[in-house]
């Protein structure tokens, strides 16, 4: 089992940042690709970004490219969300996602999942 917990969200302007970090416990943590998804209300859960288990490759959805920076601290246990230059399309309650091994795109690739954080972005 691995536990993961979210933080970092909050309500922010329109142009602004945020950092999102999801702190994991249980297993080791450098065994496991990491993804941050998104879900706004009335929506399904969505795929944002993903990062392999030594941090070599990420990946991104085409919204956030170029915003967002995903990053993983493996000594700390710990993967981040950088968000820059945020929109009210970001909007969105943030979770941290967790399996084993190889990095993957897809929702139900992802065993582990933690409780998730809201991202309001408003002016």
């Amino acid at each position: 089992q691995v536990q993961l917990v979210e933080s970092g969200g909050g309500l922010v302007q329109p142009g602004n940042s945020l950092r999102l970090s999801c702190a994991a416990s249980g297993r080791t943590f450098s065994n496991y690709a990491m993804a941050w998804f998104r879900q706004a209300p009335g929506k399904e859960r969505d795929f944002v970004a993903a990062i392999s288990r030594i941090g070599r490759s990420t990946y991104y959805t085409d919204s956030v490219k170029g915003r967002f920076t995903i990053s993983r601290d493996n000594a700390k246990n710990t993967v981040y969300l950088q968000m820059n230059s945020l929109k009210p399309d970001d909007t969105a309650v943030y979770y941290c996602a967790a399996r084993e091994w190889d990095i993957a795109g897809s929702r139900d690739e992802y065993s582990y999942w933690g409780q998730g954080t809201q991202v309001t972005v408003s002016s």
